[in-house]
């Protein structure tokens, strides 16, 4: 039998360095770039996003980013299938697929496909918005893991978009997600892969790192960026692109619902919390090698290995 061919996974929390390292690999190896992000698909979503710039996407070639409009919505089923698409056309010009990125949802769906799970009801998902309203998302949690515990158990009593639609496809299915899940999960894709995780010796100074960025965002403009995407687009925050961590916040605090002085602070904390899902995720669902972000020699190590790998 024919060897399967490589694909490399570059996986870690955010702030973790995974771009630098994704471009130092391009730079000493015959390879392309894949983005596993899901706030970078968006179109105008730069800024809060932290998305390469003009002059580094030139040099360093990103395939699913700038998919689509920030009124839209793209699904793990959608990038699985955009994923593999990407890759095979990557290994039929003689190069290697690097996946890099930070949402581990995507990963997942890639290495083992999706479950057939129920579509979305409108009126499902109302229902539970308005109990949430009156209930807050912590008891919408706690609805969740006497439902579906193990879903329950990785996320954050406030991650209300996948509370949302864990409790809407309980409801709807009679049937936890986590079981849906499990039962259709399928062989991974025809590729050797190899699975690097980026994870911090200290979660201080990540946490130093994600405040370093959120600052810098803001002086870049984040808040007239979403000021501009409300003026382009017919946006809500119900919709995706604008509950992504910082959008949210930036949006409130233009709306007066949160005060100016406390966007910063919020902001940092959301991101501090999300990168704390993410390095859940990759304890509990890869079996990735992992490598100190930290380490300021990270780019090299990160390069020989994966030439290690290729050899």
């Amino acid at each position: 039998m024919r060897p399967l061919p490589p694909a490399i996974l570059l996986m870690g929390p955010t702030a973790s360095g995974k771009t630098a390292a994704a471009m130092a690999l391009y730079d000493a190896l015959p390879v392309e770039l894949i983005s596993v992000d899901s706030a970078q698909v968006f179109v105008d979503m730069n800024i809060g996003t932290a998305k390469p710039d003009v002059g580094l996407l030139t040099r360093y070639p990103h395939r699913l980013i700038d998919l689509i409009t920030p009124e839209e919505r793209y699904s793990a089923a959608r990038f699985r299938a955009d994923a593999l698409a990407a890759m095979a056309e990557i290994t039929a010009a003689g190069r290697v697929p690097i996946l890099v990125g930070g949402t581990m949802l995507y990963f997942r769906a890639l290495l083992h496909g999706l479950a057939e799970l129920p579509q979305a009801d409108a009126a499902l998902r109302a229902q539970i918005d308005r109990d949430a309203a009156s209930k807050g998302w912590p008891a919408m949690h706690a609805l969740l893991q006497t439902l579906d515990p193990v879903t329950a158990e990785r996320l954050h009593p406030t991650d209300s978009q996948r509370i949302q639609r864990a409790l809407e496809v309980c409801l709807a299915s009679g049937k936890p997600m986590s079981t849906l899940l499990a039962a259709a999960e399928q062989e991974e894709p025809p590729y050797n892969f190899l699975q690097l995780a980026l994870l911090p010796s200290d979660r201080t100074a990540l946490h130093e790192r994600i405040a370093q960025r959120f600052d810098a965002m803001l002086r870049a403009g984040l808040l007239d960026e979403v000021r501009q995407l409300r003026c382009t687009y017919q946006l809500s925050l119900e919709l995706p692109s604008m509950r992504c961590v910082g959008y949210r916040q930036a949006w409130e605090a233009l709306d007066g619902s949160l005060p100016l002085d406390e966007l910063r602070d919020r902001g940092i904390y959301a991101t501090r919390q999300l990168a704390k899902r993410q390095i859940t995720w990759l304890g509990n669902s890869f079996t990735a090698e992992t490598f100190d972000c930290l380490n300021p020699a990270l780019a090299h190590s990160i390069l020989e290995r994966t030439q290690k790998f290729l050899a």
